[in-house]
């Protein structure tokens, strides 16, 4: 790890721990009750807690599984749709508004229509953090796609490139900088949603845990819960975007 490196990570560590010691001071000062706003210790001692109950692990890799799964469902569907419609006048045309409107539906209202469509189980879950992820990825794909240089397109054609192997040949080689923010948005876009599937009678996950937590009146727990997702999604970012930087100076 270079000296560098070293020192962005410093420089990025800062605002956590200045948040970390007004935290403790405001809780200190009593400027809020323990009730609204518990200090760093009690939050650690909830972490605690729950290690010790054997609960944490399975939160954790309960809502990981479901991001994961929808995450690769919806980024799949959104890299197919997108690059018909990137390639695709007629296909823009008639797709594209479709999509945008949909878009703009909150969440938290896809949950009782998966509900009754799908039932209480894993499934519709998934189905929503797969329709969170879906939509960045769509959004930069058929957007890269559609401003590729024309010439590029020529060229590939030249060579006697057309349909699926121009695609994958020429164009998602060129929109793959532009593709895999693609990918970043709709992981972090994937663990907005999660929050709202682990409202369909979930009983594991993290999203449960800061809902329950809620119900109880345990405010550690909560915040607890809110940092573990930050910290979650923070972590599969950086993941996806070494493997972005790779795949990009191959």
């Amino acid at each position: 790890m270079t000296v560098p490196h070293i020192g962005r990570i410093a420089a990025g560590a800062l605002l956590p721990a200045a948040i970390l010691v007004v935290w403790q001071l405001a809780a200190s000062a009593g400027i809020y009750s323990a009730a609204q706003l518990p200090p760093p210790g009690e939050v650690l001692s909830a972490l605690g807690e729950l290690v010790r109950r054997g609960e944490l692990w399975h939160h954790l890799a309960i809502s990981t599984q479901r991001v994961l799964i929808g995450f690769a469902a919806g980024s799949a569907l959104g890299l197919t749709l997108g690059g018909l419609v990137g390639l695709s006048r007629a296909a823009s045309a008639v797709i594209s508004p479709t999509v945008q409107a949909i878009r703009a539906v909150p969440s938290l209202a896809w949950v009782p229509l998966l509900l009754l469509w799908l039932g209480i189980g894993e499934t519709p879950k998934i189905v929503l953090v797969a329709i969170g992820a879906f939509f960045p990825v769509y959004t930069t794909v058929s957007a890269a796609l559609a401003h590729i240089d024309p010439h590029l397109i020529e060229v590939g054609r030249a060579y006697g490139r057309r349909g699926l192997p121009l695609l994958a040949t020429v164009l998602f080689p060129a929109a793959t900088p532009a593709i895999l923010s693609g990918l970043r948005l709709g992981l972090a876009q994937g663990w907005l949603f999660l929050v709202a599937a682990e409202l369909i009678a979930s009983s594991m996950g993290l999203g449960f845990l800061l809902i329950d937590s809620q119900n109880t009146g345990r405010t550690d727990v909560m915040l607890l819960a809110i940092i573990l997702l930050a910290v979650l999604g923070k972590l599969s970012d950086t993941l996806l975007g070494v493997v972005s930087k790779r795949a990009v100076t191959v």
